[in-house]
C-alpha cells in the first residue's frame, strides 16, 4: 500500500498580501488606458507575505517603469499603498489607491483643441 500524505491545514500557510478585485480592476483599468496611449507595454505581479506588487514595463526586457506597492503592515503608519519609481525612490504614499495613483493620471490628460 502506498503512505497517503495529508495536505496541510490553512494555520500551516503563510497569509500573502494581495489585491482585491476593486483595487486590481483599478490598476488594470489605468493601464489599459496607458497601453492605449503607448507609454507601457507590459506588466508583472509579485505577491509576497509582506507586499504586493504590480509593475508596468515600457518595454519587457527593462527594469519597471513605476511600483505600485499595497503593504498591509504599514496600515496604521505611513499607508498600506506606494508608488515608487524606476530608481526606487518613492513618488506617493497613502491609505488609498485613488490619490497614489494621481500622478500616473496625469499623464493621461491632454488639451484637445476645439
Amino acid at each position: 500500500m502506498s503512505v497517503i500524505t495529508p495536505f496541510p491545514a490553512p494555520k500551516d500557510r503563510k497569509a500573502v498580501a494581495t489585491f482585491d478585485r476593486t483595487e486590481l480592476q483599478r490598476i488594470l483599468d489605468l493601464y489599459g488606458r496607458m497601453v492605449a496611449a503607448g507609454h507601457w507595454r507590459d506588466y508583472a505581479m509579485h505577491f509576497d507575505p509582506e507586499v504586493a506588487s504590480f509593475a508596468a514595463f515600457r518595454r519587457a526586457t527593462e527594469r519597471p517603469e513605476v511600483r505600485i506597492e499595497k503593504r498591509p503592515s504599514l496600515r496604521v503608519r505611513q499607508g498600506v499603498w506606494a508608488l515608487i519609481s524606476e530608481h526606487g525612490a518613492v513618488l506617493k504614499r497613502g491609505h488609498e489607491l485613488q490619490p497614489v495613483l494621481a500622478p500616473l493620471e496625469r499623464r493621461l490628460i491632454r488639451l484637445i483643441d476645439e
